[in-house]
């Protein structure tokens, strides 16, 4: 099945480029920008690693079609909305069908991508919205009203409430607020009357522990705004629900911008989920495209750093994106599933490390600045900030306080954060060298 990518732009959808998934493969399909596209008004990219031309990604020689660009796996429906469509569908799910339930998924995903498919599979689809939908909830309904409210929002508008276009295990859903503050599921509110767009997360299991997990994501978002940590604006806590509000969406006087975002996972070509990746190809894929490759790559340093004295180990390549504002600027985009993931009953471990091909783990900071293949200006650069880093980090265990995690976790912490403070003592004990002999591959 062929299906078309739209691209927002200037308020409206625009057709972009056509897949079609094809080949033995589960993670293959062809790719070709439109022509009309091409040679229309300052178009942008559907992913930073394919620019716009006319070149087609075809089958080859043997009738075998290419690795599918890796974009589309950023779309790829996960959790409730995609067991939702497996049943609408009648597929044994599994990665085989991934370009499959994109195709039908993708209709109203983060970012400002959608496949013209599933918004018509969409559309089939949208029953007429009951009275909830029409007049839309205020905050004090959906604390007073949690199941109604969810079960509304999982049963009468799974495909309005964007629920297949977001990805990870633990349940989430998007909703919009208008101007009268009333909440509505994502897709059943007109662009023109949004004023605010929000991610909605739940607990990852109805175990103790993913209550305390979920509600200290919200005090982990609190801490990293504190540590100078790009965030999204204050997150909320509501009857075990976590409030966020979307950095996907922009709304100014010019109306609703959907902005491009890209995980790493795509930047760095990986094709399927779970996958390891060394955080030197993280930088490496990310440098490449960012606005500011020094201030980006400190971002970058100083979550890793936070992530490991707080012990966040769900550090997948999926678990951060880049994204280009209104004005042009490419950047990480706001820390997200920041939480404290070593209290996961499933034992989440840290996935990504700082490790060149299959050599051992680097730890020490001034080793990972050195091993990297930049400009020594730039090391240099990059090492005394991370070193000025270092107070943020001796005092995160009383900001974790003021900011509300629990103290248990707190207590956990603690050897964590006195070991970062530790390594980062000793960034510029040593003389930045000019060549990482054995740095990765650019």
């Amino acid at each position: 099945m062929r299906s078309t990518v739209e691209i927002y732009q200037d308020g409206h959808w625009v057709p972009a480029a056509e897949i079609n998934p094809a080949g033995k493969g589960p993670y293959t399909a062809t790719f070709e920008y439109r022509m009309e596209y091409v040679f229309g008004q300052n178009p942008f990219p559907v992913s930073l690693l394919l620019p716009v031309n006319a070149d087609r990604h075809g089958l080859n020689e043997d009738g075998e079609a290419p690795p599918c660009p890796t974009f589309l796996l950023d779309l790829v429906p996960q959790g409730r909305g995609r067991k939702y469509l497996a049943t609408e569908l009648a597929l044994n799910d599994g990665e085989h069908h991934d370009l499959l339930m994109t195709q039908y998924g993708a209709f109203n995903p983060v970012g400002n991508l959608r496949l013209d498919t599933a918004v018509q599979f969409y559309q089939a689809r949208a029953a007429q919205p009951p009275s909830e939908t029409e007049r839309g909830f205020t905050l004090a309904e959906i604390r007073a009203r949690q199941e109604e409210f969810l079960e509304h929002i999982w049963i009468h508008a799974m495909l309005a409430a964007g629920t297949t276009g977001v990805q990870g295990a633990a349940p989430k859903f998007l909703l919009t607020q208008n101007a009268e503050d009333r909440w509505f599921a994502d897709a059943a509110l007109p662009d023109d009357q949004a004023a605010k767009h929000w991610l909605v997360k739940l607990p990852r299991g109805a175990h103790e522990t993913d209550y305390t997990v979920l509600r200290n994501e919200t005090a982990y978002l609190r801490v990293a705004q504190r540590c100078g940590i790009r965030t999204g604006g204050d997150p909320q806590f509501h009857r075990d629900m976590l409030f966020v509000q979307r950095f996907d969406r922009v709304v100014d006087q010019k109306g609703l911008h959907r902005l491009h975002q890209e995980s790493l996972a795509s930047l760095a070509g990986l094709h399927g989920f779970g996958l390891s990746a060394s955080l030197f190809e993280l930088v490496e894929a990310f440098r490449r495209h960012v606005t500011d490759p020094v201030g980006e790559t400190v971002e970058f340093i100083k979550r890793d750093i936070l992530n490991m004295a707080m012990r966040n180990t769900d550090n997948h390549a999926r678990n951060t994106a880049v994204q280009r504002l209104p004005n042009g600027t490419v950047q990480l985009t706001p820390i997200f599933d920041f939480a404290p993931m070593y209290m996961d009953r499933e034992l989440i471990t840290r996935g990504c490390k700082w490790r060149i091909g299959k050599g051992h783990e680097i730890v020490d900071w001034e080793d990972i600045i050195n091993q990297m293949r930049f400009p020594d200006t730039e090391k240099q650069a990059i090492a005394e900030r991370i070193k000025a880093f270092k107070p943020v980090v001796e005092g995160l265990a009383e900001i974790m306080h003021e900011c509300g995690v629990d103290a248990k976790i707190i207590d956990d912490c603690k050897p964590n954060i006195e070991a970062q403070a530790a390594r980062l003592q000793c960034v510029g004990s040593h003389k930045i060298t000019k060549k990482a002999p054995h740095g990765p591959t650019p």
